[in-house]
Order: C-alpha cells, then structure tokens, then sequence
C-alpha cells in the first residue's frame, strides 16, 4: 500500500476488474481459463485485464512465505519514538535492517512502527541491542511479542 490516496484510481476499475483482483488474492495461482469460464469471457481477456492491472501498479504478484517454516519462531511489533525533525530518516534506516519485514510511520502514541520477524527470544534481544539501539534519533521503544496470530489477510 504505497499511497492511501488511491479512491480515484480505485474508482476506474470494473467489475472485471475488480473479480480478477479478487480471485488472484484468494488464489494466485488461478488460471486465466477459469476466471474466464466463470466470468463468461475469453482467456486472452483475462491475461490482457491481468496484464494491465500488474503493469498499472494494481497487482504485484510475490510469494509469501511462512515464517515459521523458515525458522523465524519470535516475531514482534514495535513501536518507536523518535527526535521528530528526524523521523523520516530513522524510518529509512530501520527499513534497511533486515529482520524489519514492515514498518509505518504513525500518528498517535508512536512515532513508527515496526513488525520484526527473528529466530528465537535471543536473535530479537540481539536485533533490539546491537541493530536497533544503534540507530540515532531513537528515544524510546516498546515491544509487543506475537503469541499467536489470529488473522492475516494480505490485500
């Protein structure tokens, strides 16, 4: 979600439209032919639609990864203060250590926020320590340690 100001754009699609980002965020791996048969149109039409839709910035095809599977058992949400004429460029360089996988910069009671995703207790206490507490400008954080997650939609 790169620009929340997206409405208008997101008032030029039709319903073809609309049903082909439907059916990739449930199933990306769909075929064309059966979105097609379903909508009562040509695969070729899909594909174009398809094309378009990934070309105009509507649809971004990736894999997601589980990341429990790939040994990231600890992951944790942390909100940040920061000194404010400086926020912008704390928010950079966060964005740049790896274990960050989403980060927001916010109004309210933080600055930013960030989701972090590392292999046990110790790998989040060395990323807190010796990444994050490195980087100037950050005067506080808070940490919130996933227990379990309940819902995740990606749109």
């Amino acid at each position: 979600m790169e620009n929340a100001n997206s409405t208008n754009q997101a008032s030029r699609l039709d319903n073809i439209d609309q049903y082909i980002i439907d059916a990739m965020r449930k199933d990306g791996r769909e075929a064309f032919a059966q979105i097609a048969e379903k909508l009562n149109v040509s695969p070729g039409m899909i594909r174009q639609r398809y094309n378009r839709l990934v070309e105009l910035g509507y649809l971004k095809v990736v894999a997601v990864t589980n990341p429990l599977m790939m040994g990231m058992r600890t992951m944790a949400l942390i909100g940040i203060h920061t000194d404010g004429h400086r926020m912008l460029q704390i928010a950079e360089e966060i964005s740049q250590i790896d274990e960050v996988v989403y980060l927001v910069v916010v109004g309210g009671r933080y600055d930013i926020i960030c989701e972090v995703f590392c292999r046990d207790h110790e790998d989040l206490l060395k990323f807190l320590t010796e990444k994050l507490a490195k980087v100037e400008g950050i005067r506080e954080t808070e940490s919130f340690i996933h227990l379990k997650i309940v819902k995740e939609i990606y749109f």
